[in-house]
């Protein structure tokens, strides 16, 4: 906000208006800082929920065939139970007759709990290697999985094989994976699997390594020794038949609890847990099994040593010769002294520390750990409703999107046919002189070719320039050019609205056609203009306002626009009777319709929609004249336009909500609150907003989910658009060589509309005013021959 010094030195008091620009110059920063951040919250959501969808950065080994020779004998030729006791590796098995039951790839939703009930009605326990990804989207089934006694490992966030990754990357893996079981079920854990990992002799020089630093970090890695092939989905008798281990041996077999469809792996796993009982097998898990194997070594009793509770080993049914407890019954281990019963606070196995002997492998997650998994959870169950709930707005959105694409082509071919009819007319011929209003504001670049276009004019005008206080020298320029019937009208700084008014107070006829000060009429544009009122129930028509500076990038762009956009829209609102907008550029009013209407209002920023509504509320009838054209300089840079549309947008916006009384009102006024703004509200307003994500979802797809289909997708809809485009450019007789600009209008220019209109939003929501923004003109737009 700025002073003026007088010439004796005193400061003068700002005025209202320098105040109220002030104001609004200190609100603007915060808005758009709000509306950048709204649009990164989004992004962030999007790419956290692609990334718990997919596996980023390769689902498979990119590299086969490695060798070995780097991985010791006894490792390749050892159990499936690899750890690292003081950096030296050591393999363990499962004890004869003993099962441990391991599933990898879930949670799945529809598939682990099914899996869990049919352990939960043997009584058996497993082993679950949770991909972390599938942790933080479905907690819920991880803490049931926890508290019904089973031990989970790490099968990575992503599913990757970490053979071939920077140790950042395996480093970022387990840990996101711990933090998402953290959050889940306020454990972390020290097993892990590698995806597309096998039996021990499977290992090679690529993969050896990663057991290594995973090892001396303390985790122990776990093979398999029996694969059940369930993937294969072969039939539910070969599942049970290839699980099923060899002469009474011990072994980890391998199921899957998710990753495609389970259903044979469920109907199969009750059937080869009876026989495996029926073979006198017991089950564990992992933890049951090395604490069993490390009892033998001992040469000691599995037990545990408190209220008679059995080891891992006997948990499921026998003790080591075989004898104790009927086949298949499992037991709870017992937990160390002044712990509850069952693990931590009474839930199964909380910790290792804590719970049962059966989830050893587990540790309480407590302070940063767990905080940033409980956080890690909330962002993606944020996530989890916000994308699919913005798909299927999407998905509403595209629908409207496409339904007002065919509505605008049936509706604008009626119109075009409807007023190029030879016998067409609105009446008798308007031959009447009209008054034409210039408001001009600091326009000396552009007066002159604007009074010289309407000295051309084939119908009788005067001329009326509203100088709004302008200081450079606009109003003597237009003096200076000594052009018949023009009036130039002087009044301090007041705004368009005011200059309008002050040029329908000075006007001479019943007819004003108001337009801007850096505007040109073609010769005929004021005789077409004012045809329409023949027809006593017309009050006011809206012109063809066209880009004249369409040689540059924006201009192509808003060109674009304009003949799409705009002038089809017109089209359509023309036969619905429910016209939202006469542009500021070129339109025609009945003086008595302005002066019933109350004049031009100052209560909103976009005084041409708010007259526009008041007309159709007042009863009268609005149209549009395709053959009355203006050419208009449209901002010729990305920071005018933001302001340009900045101010539209939050204009419309005012004037919808200054006149919703008209949803309930009957009439003409009736009509346009419920044909007429359900359709700005929808197309102007929400469906710009979404529009836009169309492309950010389809960079989302790309990435994440099919890049040809969704690439096709998106041409598929651009297609659409140059179909309705061409159109438009045919009815208005343009040439298609701007089309060529369309696809990068779509790249770039509609993600700056979105934003533009964030910012309007929050503006509205927020209160917020804003002042008349005046852009810098060049005069480029000369006659209309030269803008064509």
């Amino acid at each position: 906000m700025t002073t003026t010094t007088s010439p004796r030195g005193r400061r003068r008091a700002p005025t209202r208006m320098e105040r109220a620009a002030g104001r609004a110059a200190a609100l603007q920063r915060p808005r758009v800082i709000l509306a950048l951040l709204l649009l990164l919250a989004l992004t962030s959501v999007m790419l956290l929920d692609g990334y718990l969808r997919a596996e980023v950065g390769g689902d498979e080994r990119v590299r086969t065939g490695a060798g070995s020779g780097d991985v010791p004998d006894d490792v390749l030729e050892g159990g499936p139970i690899l750890s690292f006791p003081g950096g030296e590796a050591q393999n363990g098995s499962a004890p004869d007759r003993t099962i441990v039951l391991t599933f990898d790839d879930g949670p799945d939703p529809t598939w682990t709990p099914q899996v869990l009930k049919v352990l939960e009605e043997h009584d058996v326990p497993g082993t679950f290697f949770l991909v972390g990804s599938m942790v933080s989207r479905y907690p819920g089934i991880v803490r049931n999985l926890v508290d019904q006694g089973n031990e989970v490992g790490i099968h990575t966030f992503t599913h990757v094989d970490l053979s071939y990754q920077s140790d950042a990357r395996i480093t970022r893996e387990i840990e996101q994976t711990q933090l998402a079981l953290a959050g889940a079920a306020g454990i972390t854990t020290t097993l892990f699997r590698a995806p597309y990992s096998s039996e021990t002799d499977a290992i090679d020089n690529y993969s050896w390594p990663v057991y290594q630093k995973l090892g001396e970090q303390g985790y122990t890695s776990v093979f398999v020794d029996t694969d059940s092939d369930d993937w294969k989905r072969p039939g539910v008798s070969k599942i049970i038949k290839w699980a099923t281990p060899e002469d009474g041996e011990g072994a980890v077999v391998l199921f899957h609890d998710a990753g495609g469809d389970r259903a044979q792996t469920v109907k199969a796993l009750g059937t080869y847990i009876e026989r495996m009982k029926a073979k006198g097998y017991t089950f564990t898990t992992v933890s049951g099994a090395q604490q069993a194997a490390d009892g033998r070594a001992a040469g000691t009793s599995a037990a545990s040593g408190t209220d008679g509770a059995d080891t891992a080993d006997t948990a499921d049914g026998t003790d080591d010769a075989g004898t104790g407890q009927a086949d298949g019954e499992r037991a709870d281990t017992g937990a160390p002294a002044g712990a509850p019963p069952g693990g931590r606070d009474g839930q199964g196995g909380g910790a290792g520390s804590a719970g049962s002997a059966l989830q050893a492998a587990h540790r309480e997650a407590t302070g940063t750990t767990l905080y940033e998994g409980k956080a890690l959870v909330a962002a993606v169950a944020v996530a989890e409703w916000t994308v699919p709930g913005l798909a299927t707005g999407l998905g509403v959105v595209g629908v409207a999107v496409l339904a007002r694409f065919g509505m605008m082509l049936v509706l604008a071919r009626r119109h075009h046919r409807k007023r190029n009819k030879r016998r067409f007319s609105w009446g008798p011929p308007v031959t009447r002189p009209v008054s034409v209003i210039v408001p001009a504001y600091n326009e000396k670049e552009c007066i002159a070719n604007t009074l010289g276009s309407l000295a051309r004019s084939t119908h009788p005008i005067e001329i009326i320039v509203v100088d709004d206080g302008s200081t450079d020298g606009t109003a003597e320029i237009a003096e200076s050019l000594g052009l018949p019937n023009v009036r130039v009208v002087r009044q301090e700084n007041a705004g368009k609205p005011a200059a309008l008014n002050n040029g329908v107070r000075h006007a001479g006829h019943d007819i004003v056609v108001m337009m801007d000060g850096d505007t040109v009429f073609e010769p005929d544009t004021v005789r077409h203009l004012v045809q329409p009122f023949a027809d006593p129930e017309v009050g006011a028509v809206a012109g063809n306002a066209k880009v004249g500076n369409r040689r540059t990038v924006i201009g192509a762009w808003q060109h674009i626009e304009y003949v799409m956009g705009f002038n089809l829209d017109r089209r359509m609102y023309d036969l619905l009777r429910c016209m939202p907008t006469i542009p500021g550029a070129i339109g025609a009013f009945r003086r008595e319709a302005v002066l019933e209407a109350g004049g031009m209002s100052e209560d909103t920023l976009a005084e041409d929609t708010d007259i526009t509504i008041a007309l159709h509320r007042a009863g009268w009838r609005v149209v549009y004249q395709e053959h009355a054209r203006a050419w208009t300089e449209a901002p010729g840079s990305l920071k005018q336009l933001w302001s340009q549309r900045y101010r539209w947008s939050y204009g419309t916006m005012q004037a919808l909500w200054k006149h919703r009384g008209s949803l309930t009102d009957k009439g003409p006024s009736g009509r346009f609150g419920r044909v007429g703004m359900p359709l700005v509200v929808l197309f102007q307003i929400v469906t710009p907003v979404f529009a836009p994500l169309i492309d950010v979802f389809t960079v989302y797809a790309m990435v994440f989910v099919d890049f040809r289909a969704s690439l096709l997708a998106w041409l598929a809809v651009l297609a659409v658009q140059l179909v309705c485009a061409a159109y438009a450019f045919r009815l208005d007789r343009e040439r298609y060589r701007h089309l060529l600009m369309m696809p990068l209008q779509q790249l770039a220019y509609r993600q700056m509309m979105y934003l533009v209109l964030i910012h309007s939003c929050v503006t509205a929501l927020t209160g917020g005013r804003l002042r008349w923004q005046k852009l810098k003109r060049t005069g480029e737009v000369g006659t209309p021959a030269g803008a064509n």
